[in-house]
């Protein structure tokens, strides 16, 4: 599990996936959020402005690296 660094106490889902270089966009990641490919916390979550907290768990459906949110 790679651990991602944030610098403030939430952030939101798409934000998160180009931070974390996941996508390079933020059509990107528009489409994989919306497609249902995104589980946090184990769940699949279709919300983009999802705000993302220390210790949640981003897993992209069809890859096997899982991103933990560190604060």
């Amino acid at each position: 599990m790679q651990k991602i660094k944030i610098n403030t106490d939430t952030i939101k889902m798409d934000q998160f996936l180009k931070w974390a270089e996941i996508v390079s966009t933020g059509g990107e990641a528009k489409l994989l959020i919306k497609n249902g490919k995104v589980k946090v916390n184990g769940v699949i979550d279709t919300r983009r402005g999802l705000k993302l907290k220390d210790g949640d768990i981003v897993e992209i459906i069809g890859k096997e690296e899982k991103y933990q949110v560190s604060r």
